[in-house]
C-alpha cells in the first residue's frame, strides 16, 4: 500500500491531574486503536498543597508515546502514519522554568492547591470593597486560589529561584500545555512558547474578549508579560516535535483544556448545548456561541474553543460541583455504608425513593452557584424508617440537585432553556444516577459511549487544523459527519410538579446547611489583636475584654 493510501492516525497527549495518557485514533472514524497510561506522583508538602514534578510529567508523555507507538506497529501501522498530535491538559496547573536551561524553578502547583488563600486576601485588600468579582468583566473569572495568576504571584513571593529568574528576565511561566509544547518542539533550542485560548482563559491574566494578556491584570498580579507564552487558537500547527523521540517531526496542531476538549468531544458545538462530566466533582459547560456572557449568578465565563487563527472564539459558561464522586468515597470510607462504589447503583435502586431524605454534601462549603464557605454537610428528613439505602440514594440525588442548581443559573444568565444534557465521566456509568438526573432536571440526559471524550475532541481539533486538513469540524453541526455519534438517552419520568416540589425541598435543605462553619481569624488578625491587648494598662484589661465580648455577641 502506498504511503498516501494508508489510513491516517492522530495522536493525543492527555495530561491529567492523576495520570498521563497517549492515545492514537484512526481516521476517518476517529476509532481509538491504541493507548498507554502512566500515573503521576501527587506531591503533598502540606495539607491543602498539591504539586507535580514537571520533569516527571514530560517523561511520562515520552514513555507513553513510545509504548503506544509499539502497539500501533503491532497492528500493522507505521509511526509516520501519525499526521498530527493534539494536547489536552489539566487546567490552571502552573509551571515556572529557566528559559535558558529548561530546568523547572519549582514543582508545578496543581489547580486544586489552596496555598494562595493569603495571596487572594492581599490582592483583595487593594481593591474597592475587597470584591472577588472586581476583574470579572475583564477576565470572566473571580479572584480565586484556583487560577494561575495567584499561583505565579505566590511563586514570586516565596521562591528565591523564581524571584531571581524573573529579575534576570529568564523565567518562563505557563500551564502544562505550554510546558509540554515548549519541550517537545526544541526547548531552549527554539521551542514554541505558546498556549491556547482555553488554557489562557483560566489564568486570570487574559482579557476574555480581546484574547490577549491584559495589561491591568498582569500589573495587578505582578506578572511581567515576557514571562508569558503567546496566546494562539486551539487548532493550528504550533511546531513540530524535535526532541529525538519516537514522535520526531510530527506537528503539534491542537491544544485544549480538558473540560473544553470534552465539550468538543461530546459535539456540543451549538449555542445552548451543554455537557456535564461526573467524576469526584462535576464540571458543567454550557456553549454560549460567540456571545461572551458575564454571569451574575455565580458561574465562570470561559473560552470553549477557537478552531483556527481566523475563526471566531466560542464561549461557555462553566459551573463546578465540588462533591460528586467524593460523596460516594465518604459513604464507603468514613461511614462504611457501601463496600464498593460500584454497589451504589444497586443499593440506591433497592428503594423507590429517598424516603424524603435530602443530603447536602457541603464538606468544605458550597460552590457554584452559592459560594458559601460557611456551609457544612447535612442529612435532612430522617425518620425511624430511614436506612442506608435511603442515604446512598440521597447522595446520588445530591449530585443531580447540584447540577440542576447550575442549569438554573445558566438559564438565568443566558435566557435559554437547556433541552438536553450530554454526560461523561466515570460516575456517568451509573444508570440510576443518569435517570435521576433526567427526572430531577426535567431534561433528557444523553450518555456518550465514548470513554474519554476529551481525547476525542482534541483529536478532532488536531485533524482539522490548517496544514493538516484531514477533517472539517464544522460538519459536526450538520449531522456529525465522519464521527459516529452514539448516546444512550434517559428521558424524564416525573411531572414538572413532582420535580419542582423535590427541588424546593432541596433548596430548604441547602438553607439549613448554611452558617455552620465559623471563620477562623487569620494569624495576622490574631497577632494584631494580641499586640493591642498587650498595650492596654492592667487596670483597663478586664473592661476592654468585656466590651469586646459584648461587641462579638451583637455581631
Amino acid at each position: 500500500m502506498a504511503s498516501l493510501e494508508r489510513s491516517k492516525l492522530i495522536g493525543v497527549i492527555d495530561a491529567g491531574t492523576n495520570s498521563v495518557r497517549f492515545v492514537i485514533f484512526k481516521l476517518p472514524e476517529f476509532e481509538e486503536i491504541a493507548s498507554h497510561q502512566i500515573r503521576i506522583t501527587q506531591i503533598v508538602p502540606r495539607d491543602g498543597w498539591t504539586e507535580h514534578n514537571p520533569v516527571e510529567v514530560l517523561e511520562a508523555v515520552r514513555l507513553c508515546a513510545v509504548e503506544t507507538c509499539h502497539q500501533v506497529e503491532k497492528l500493522g501501522f507505521l509511526v509516520k502514519d501519525i499526521a498530527a498530535i493534539g494536547i489536552t491538559n489539566q487546567r490552571e496547573t502552573t509551571v515556572v522554568w529557566d528559559k535558558n536551561t529548561g530546568e523547572p524553578l519549582y514543582n508545578a502547583i496543581v489547580w486544586n492547591d489552596i496555598r494562595t488563600d493569603k495571596t487572594v486576601d492581599r490582592v483583595l485588600a487593594r481593591l474597592p470593597e475587597q470584591n472577588h468579582n472586581h476583574f470579572r468583566a475583564l477576565s470572566g473569572l473571580p479572584i480565586s486560589p484556583y487560577f494561575s495568576a495567584l499561583k505565579l504571584n505566590w511563586l514570586k513571593d516565596n521562591v528565591v529561584a523564581v524571584r531571581k529568574a524573573c529579575r534576570e528576565r529568564r523565567c518562563y511561566a505557563g500551564t502544562i500545555d505550554t510546558w509540554l509544547v515548549w519541550n517537545l518542539t526544541g526547548g531552549p533550542q527554539g521551542g514554541a512558547f505558546v498556549t491556547d485560548v482555553t488554557n489562557a482563559s483560566r489564568t486570570l491574566l487574559m482579557n476574555i474578549e480581546t484574547l490577549h494578556w491584559d495589561p491591568l491584570l498582569t500589573k495587578t498580579f505582578s506578572v511581567h508579560p515576557d514571562m508569558l507564552p503567546e496566546i494562539r487558537s486551539s487548532s493550528e500547527i504550533y511546531g513540530k516535535v524535535k526532541d529525538s523521540s519516537v514522535l520526531d517531526g510530527i506537528p503539534i496542531s491542537a491544544i485544549l483544556g480538558n473540560q473544553q476538549a470534552s465539550l468538543v468531544g461530546q459535539r456540543c458545538l451549538k449555542e445552548g448545548q451543554a455537557k456535564n462530566t461526573y467524576r469526584k466533582g462535576c464540571f458543567l459547560l454550557y456553549n454560549t456561541g460567540t456571545r461572551c456572557v458575564q454571569s451574575t449568578h455565580g458561574l465562570v465565563t470561559t473560552v470553549a474553543y477557537q478552531m483556527g487563527r481566523n475563526a471566531p472564539p466560542i464561549y461557555a459558561l462553566e459551573g463546578s460541583v465540588a462533591v460528586a464522586g467524593v460523596a460516594m468515597n465518604w459513604l464507603r470510607d468514613n461511614l462504611k455504608i457501601i463496600k464498593d462504589i460500584k454497589d451504589s447503583e444497586e443499593i440506591a435502586g433497592s428503594v423507590s425513593s429517598t424516603g424524603d431524605v435530602y443530603f447536602v454534601p457541603a464538606f468544605t462549603g458550597l460552590y457554584a452557584p452559592y459560594w458559601r464557605k460557611d456551609a457544612r454537610g447535612i442529612f435532612c428528613g430522617l425518620t425511624s424508617f430511614t436506612t442506608k439505602h435511603h442515604f446512598v440514594r440521597a447522595a446520588l440525588e445530591a449530585v443531580c440537585f447540584q447540577t440542576r442548581d447550575i442549569i438554573e443559573a445558566m438559564k438565568k444568565d443566558c435566557g435559554i432553556n437547556l433541552n438536553k444534557l450530554h454526560t461523561d465521566g466515570i460516575m456517568a456509568s451509573n444508570s440510576l444516577l443518569m435517570q435521576l438526573q433526567a427526572d430531577l432536571s426535567g431534561i433528557p440526559v444523553l450518555r456518550t459511549e465514548v470513554h474519554e471524550p476529551a481525547a476525542l475532541g482534541t483529536a478532532m481539533a488536531a485533524a482539522q487544523a490548517n496544514g493538516v486538513d484531514l477533517y472539517k469540524l464544522e460538519a459536526e453541526i450538520r449531522g456529525y459527519a465522519g464521527v459516529q455519534s452514539h448516546h444512550e438517552t434517559f428521558l424524564p419520568t416525573t411531572t414538572e410538579e413532582e420535580r419542582n416540589a423535590r427541588y424546593t425541598k432541596w433548596k430548604m435543605a441547602v438553607q439549613r446547611s448554611l452558617g455552620w462553619a465559623v471563620s477562623k481569624k487569620s494569624e495576622a488578625m490574631t497577632d494584631e489583636r494580641y499586640s493591642l491587648l498587650a498595650s492596654i494598662p492592667a487596670g483597663l484589661f478586664l473592661a476592654t475584654t468585656f466590651l469586646m465580648l459584648v461587641h462579638s455577641q451583637r455581631r
